[in-house]
């Protein structure tokens, strides 16, 4: 019972942290209905940036993550703005070749900036650890999962009371009937990265701290795939349900069976919800006719 309590708590932050991280994919393809493969990266440089202004820069820790947030919303608005929306109207394909040569893009600038080998750096969550139900289980990893409510609740209620969220919502549903109202779809779609951004920083900062300041974020990163197709592409609510799915599988699957495949059990599951339900459990199935 002890082993299943502690599998548990490590499988919802892990969930948790993926949930983040889906979200900011799932909002880039609701807005502008373009799938990134760079999310994994975003991690990546979110985490790194902010290792240099808490440890690098030695700013304290409220303005290291307000440096983090600076530099997620500049890389979001220069992705949207220099990268993607000259693709406008441009095949599928190519957009999405664009989003993965972005990836190497980010991925060999933090290489050359940071180098490869794992950085240390001071905890920014209490180390202790505290017994639930007879399990000890880590302080951080709870307040991981505190925090990623916290940051999941604020996105909602963005997207629902916000003149901003409720435009993004619009743009998602019809983007024809969107610039009738006079919104425009182009801020929107900025908006939408600078999102995605800011919670792939949150995301890989905690990450981070949980583990180490590496390259195998953007790895972690890549989970984000089987947690968007099990909840739905276009579905928020799916984003949360497919991390925490995912999340404790994985955690289960290690603690129970065997760690190597842990690592894959995300993407047998991708597979098996492509084969029986695409579009996911909460995603919207649509049907062209022509």
């Amino acid at each position: 019972m002890n082993t299943f309590i502690s599998l548990t708590i490590y499988g919802l932050s892990d969930g948790a942290l993926l949930a983040l991280a889906a979200l900011g994919f799932v909002l880039i393809y609701k807005a502008t209905r373009v799938i990134n493969f760079a999310q994994g990266e975003f991690l990546l440089v979110g985490a790194y940036m902010f290792y240099t202004g808490f440890v690098v820069m030695r700013l304290p820790l409220i303005f290291a993550a307000v440096f983090g947030v600076l530099v997620a919303i500049v890389l979001g608005v220069v992705v949207e703005r220099f990268i993607l929306r000259p693709l406008i109207g441009e095949h599928a394909i190519s957009v999405i070749m664009v989003t993965i040569g972005l990836s190497s893009v980010l991925k060999a600038l933090v290489q050359i900036f940071y180098g490869t080998s794992v950085r240390e750096q001071p905890p920014i969550l209490p180390t202790g650890s505290i017994q639930v139900a007879g399990a000890t289980v880590p302080v951080n990893r709870l307040i991981v999962i505190g925090i990623a409510v916290i940051v999941l609740f604020a996105f909602s209620a963005f997207f629902q009371r916000s003149r901003h969220g409720v435009a993004m919502r619009a743009v998602a549903d019809d983007q024809q009937a969107a610039l009738t109202m006079g919104i425009s779809v182009k801020r929107i779609f900025s908006l939408a990265w600078v999102l995605a951004a800011v919670s792939a920083l949150i995301a890989g900062v905690l990450l981070a701290d949980l583990s180490a300041v590496e390259q195998g974020i953007a790895a972690f990163g890549l989970m984000v795939f089987p947690v968007v197709i099990l909840g739905g592409l276009d579905s928020v609510p799916g984003t949360v349900v497919g991390g925490l799915v995912i999340g404790m599988l994985k955690q289960y699957v290690s603690g129970y069976a065997d760690p190597g495949l842990a690592e894959v059990i995300p993407y047998i599951v991708l597979v098996a919800i492509l084969v029986v339900r695409p579009y996911g459990i909460f995603g919207e199935t649509r049907i062209e006719r022509v």
